[in-house]
């Protein structure tokens, strides 16, 4: 697989920073092994297979060998957190612009990381950043990528078969599409900050949670809303029934009607 993706990518500055694996528990736990010993920008990490592979919320992420894109790939941004609470946000958006380019339909974006087509998950993308106690800074972000490529509807475990959906790619075009990852997230190093606000209006027009009848999830308690629009920063801003208006950061987030929300 690393010569078949390293194929797509010729004189590309990242090509020998792939690292391959079979089987490997998370890719995104290697990753961030990997940056810690100072794996430089553009690192990546990928598998054929995942056996502990993680979603936000400590969620497990169905990843059987052969059948999709487990990668995850290291950034190294010099700026303070609260200058990065968009990453996830343009993460989705790199992924939508790299399907697309393999000649599959745009999957939109359910708030705040999950990749759609139709009202079913397509993929999804766990970010986690590490902070330079000294300077306050961003050390590394590791941005873990899984999307589901060569599924049939029957190779899903039952309890995901009517909510999860795949690309429909062969094997072979996973390497491709793994290549196109790779040259978007080289490219948003250069606007990631100085063109938030586009990056954020392409995350908004593919965002499928604004306008809709939401639940808002925090530890045990339950908040019924509708969302209004996503800010910047990548926030949820949502008009409760209550009459209140919060800007939603964390949590977890349904939209009635998806993912067998009635």
């Amino acid at each position: 697989m690393r010569a078949a993706i390293q194929q797509y990518l010729p004189g590309h500055p990242w090509r020998d920073r792939i690292h391959y694996f079979d089987t490997i528990d998370s890719t995104n736990t290697h990753a961030k092994e990997l940056a810690r010993g100072g794996a430089p920008e553009g690192t990546v990490v990928i598998a054929d297979q995942q056996t502990g592979g993680r979603g936000r919320l400590g969620r497990s992420f169905s990843s059987p060998a052969g059948m999709g894109i487990y990668m995850s790939i290291i950034l190294r941004p010099e700026c303070p957190p609260a200058e990065l609470m968009h990453l996830t946000c343009a993460a989705g958006v790199i992924a939508g612009d790299a399907i697309v380019r393999i000649g599959k339909p745009m999957p939109s974006i359910k708030w705040t990381n999950d990749l759609v087509l139709g009202k079913r998950k397509l993929g999804g993308i766990l970010t986690e950043v590490s902070v330079e106690p000294a300077s306050g800074k961003v050390e590394w972000a590791v941005v873990g990528i899984g999307i589901n490529c060569c599924q049939q509807p029957s190779d899903f475990p039952e309890d995901i078969r009517d909510i999860a959906i795949s690309l429909g790619i062969t094997p072979a075009q996973r390497a491709q599409l793994i290549a196109e990852l790779m040259r978007s997230f080289h490219q948003v190093r250069h606007y990631l900050f100085v063109e938030k606000e586009g990056i954020m209006e392409d995350f908004r027009h593919r965002c499928v949670t604004i306008g809709q009848e939401i639940s808002v999830v925090r530890c045990d308690e339950v908040r019924h809303g509708s969302a209004l629009s996503v800010d910047n920063d990548g926030g949820l801003v949502v008009k409760y029934d209550d009459g209140t208006t919060a800007t939603v950061s964390s949590g977890e987030v349904s939209i009635r009607g998806m993912y067998g929300y009635l």
